[in-house]
């Protein structure tokens, strides 16, 4: 790689190889990319057309080295189409996207290199590996079988259309997704129109309005799931109705941005592509090589949950009903638009406690610096420096240098906190650069959130939900950042995917933990901390409300595997009719309590990663709650118990199998019934 004209195809300069944006624009990647496959097709072609027999050396670790410079690239943009996808920026991933796929096939798919790894794990005994190693040989065998590498050369030709396609779908319905939420996004005319929010909130609606050309007005954007964290403190009703009804008719509204068409053929397709690789249904190859093994038992949990929830969740909503009967001058029947509303006064009833109001308790800077951080440091001993000196991909995107407690660097960790009309729906964490000792890189994470940006000079209150998605994401940066391997494909969060979010889940433990609550969790203005008795009530609810946001959560993990267990010969007309009758038959077709994601704006199945595995989250939940049980059992945020999960679990990244690392880090196998009971399930 020497074109000097284009930074993408060289080292970065910048510490940690972090890609250099101010030099990089958008016409710079697709010539950066087909140079790297170009680049990596030949590394491959002298691994194949080697002529000594398969090694571990010359076969498994060469093919570990390959695509270093195509593996840069890559995550230089894929960072930047999700949280700063302009229109150059789309119409490159479109373009790439089959590209990228038909490049994954002719590697996956390459006999010659097939036959070379499977030599290689034929004789695995025998070979003089240490514990990871062997792990790579098993793994690198099984996802090549498993992707179709031994296949005929017909069947892999029709099965690299069909990937091509599926990229080329997904991409679609991701870029439809994004536009039709963005025009969706409501407009109000009046303040009082949004009366209930605070003046924070209400300066980031008249900030979002102007930056549309909307001078006087006000613009509620639309976060990915269904609900809005606004809706639990709007007191007018009508606004509250305009915005769910615009949550759930995103992408599904016979335009140009509909996406129903898009997620049908993407369903079709990924059916053809299971039978072509031997499986009843896409569900049923996903989960073979995941913890879960079948779809089965995912049903089986899943039906063993949604009973219980949907019974709690009819007892939420009668209490919602007698509090609207009880107070309202017209009584009416309570709707999904209502239900965040009247819940807070339910919670304000029942436990003194509203928790709209805590937000002057939660200021952005401090819950970074003085929580989030904070549990790190004390958990793990790291330490965090703001690099304003280094450059990232978007002005509001903030890095930090990490370092561990000895004082070496770690890695860099990069925080962008607000929302835009670029940037897709949700939040995540992804890897700008990934750790690994045979490459020699240290780890570059990403997390992404979409809070409202309130006007210059005024103060980010977060909400107790967005409170939880940083502490959330930052689970993940941290399993990203600790995760030590030898071999780029164990790197950072690169796990089954039913495993991925437990140690995320974990990291919200600490968000009420009373030594990080009192740290980060004081007024804005005067400094105070929460009341501790407002503390002890804030703890009381934590099973309060649970039948609906397990429900909610239920029913989009079983609309997932219900697209995701058809067969080829399944024809679907009607997503809606599709959906109804899915959630019918898990019991959980509550009109007031709608699927947390419905098919149309379902980005986690239909353009992310968690097709069939949306799942994962309460799987990986089993995990959580018992680990949580642990660390209360053992003196909570202490180094030694840091130490402990992080070089049994977290540092292991994915060179070990996920529930061996578990048991080891436990020392038995997880049991459910600490999930039971934070869920309020139990009996």
């Amino acid at each position: 790689m020497t074109d000097a004209s284009n930074p993408l195809l060289q080292p970065s300069a910048l510490p940690y190889g972090l890609p250099d944006y101010r030099l990089i624009r958008p016409e710079h990647y697709l010539p950066a990319f087909r140079a790297a496959f170009a680049e990596q097709l030949r590394e491959i072609s002298r691994i194949t057309m080697a002529r000594s027999m398969p090694t571990f050396e010359n076969t498994i670790e060469a093919l570990e080295r390959s695509g270093e410079v195509l593996d840069r690239i890559a995550h230089a943009f894929y960072t930047v189409s999700s949280a700063d996808a302009t229109p150059e920026i789309q119409a490159v991933d479109e373009e790439l996207a089959p590209l990228m796929a038909a490049h994954d096939d002719a590697i996956t798919l390459d006999g010659a290199l097939y036959w070379r790894v499977a030599q290689v794990h034929d004789q695995l005994d025998a070979l003089d590996l240490d514990a990871e190693q062997r792990y790579l040989v098993e793994r690198r065998f099984r996802e090549m079988t498993h992707a179709g590498a031994a296949l005929d050369d017909e069947a892999k030709a029709r099965l690299t259309d069909l990937n091509q396609q599926l990229s080329t779908l997904s991409t679609t319905f991701e870029r439809n997704l994004l536009n039709d939420t963005n025009d969706l996004a409501v407009v109000f005319d009046e303040p009082s129109e949004l009366d209930g929010l605070s003046s924070g909130e209400l300066s980031a609606a008249a900030r979002a309005a102007t930056d549309r050309g909307l001078e006087g007005r006000y613009l509620v954007s639309l976060p990915l799931f269904t609900g809005h964290p606004y809706l639990a403190q709007l007191r007018n009703r009508e606004s509250r109705r305009r915005i769910m009804t615009a949550s759930l008719s995103r992408a599904s509204r016979d335009n140009g941005n509909d996406n129903r068409p898009v997620l049908s053929e993407i369903v079709r397709l990924r059916a053809e592509r299971a039978a072509l690789l031997g499986y009843d249904s896409h569900a049923a190859y996903v989960t073979a090589d995941e913890t879960a093994k079948t779809p089965e038992a995912v049903e089986r949990m899943l039906r063993e949950l949604a009973a219980p929830s949907a019974r709690n969740a009819r007892a939420e909503r009668e209490a919602l009903q007698e509090i609207v009967d009880a107070t309202e001058p017209e009584a009416f029947a309570v709707e999904a638009h209502d239900w965040a509303f009247y819940t807070e006064r339910v919670r304000t009833a029942r436990y003194d406690i509203d928790t709209a109001a805590l937000r002057p308790w939660f200021e952005a800077e401090r819950v970074l610096l003085d929580g989030v951080f904070f549990a790190a440091t004390r958990l793990y001993g790291v330490t965090f420096t703001e690099r304003p000196d280094l450059p990232s991909y978007h002005p509001g995107a903030r890095v930090f240098e990490v370092f561990n407690e000895d004082g070496s660097p770690l890695g860099l960790y990069v925080l962008d906190l607000y929302t835009r009309d670029a940037k897709r729906g949700g939040a995540w964490m992804n890897a700008i650069v990934s750790q690994s000792r045979l490459r020699g890189t240290a780890p570059v994470v990403v997390n992404n959130l979409n809070v409202a940006q309130p006007a210059e000079g005024e103060p980010t209150l977060l909400t107790l939900d967005e409170v939880t998605t940083l502490f959330h994401e930052f689970g993940h940066a941290l399993h990203g950042l600790f995760a030590t391997v030898t071999f780029p494909h164990f790197a950072g969060t690169n796990v089954f995917r039913d495993f991925v979010e437990f140690p995320s889940q974990v990291n919200e433990m600490w968000i009420l933990w009373p030594e990080v609550l009192d740290n980060y969790a004081r007024h804005h203005e005067t400094g105070q901390p929460l009341d501790p008795a407002v503390v002890e009530r804030l703890r009381a609810t934590e099973t309060f409300d649970q039948g609906h946001a397990t429900s909610e959560y239920l029913a989009a993990a079983w609309l997932d595997q219900a697209w995701h267990r058809i067969g080829t010969d399944a024809e679907v007309p009607d997503v809606a009719v599709f959906e109804a009758a899915a959630l019918a038959d898990i019991g959980l077709d509550d009109p007031v309590v709608p699927t947390r994601y419905s098919s149309a704006y379902f980005a986690h199945v239909f353009s992310g990663g968690y097709s069939a595995g949306y799942y994962s989250y309460i799987w990986s939940e089993v995990l959580d709650a018992d680990t949580v049980e642990w660390f209360r059992e053992n003196g909570g945020l202490t180094r030694g118990n840091g130490d402990r999960f992080r070089s049994r679990l977290l540092g292991v990244g994915g060179s070990k199998d996920p529930l061996e690392a578990y048991r080891d880090f436990r020392g038995r196998d997880a049991e459910i019934a600490p999930l039971l009971k934070r869920r309020g399930l139990e009996g």
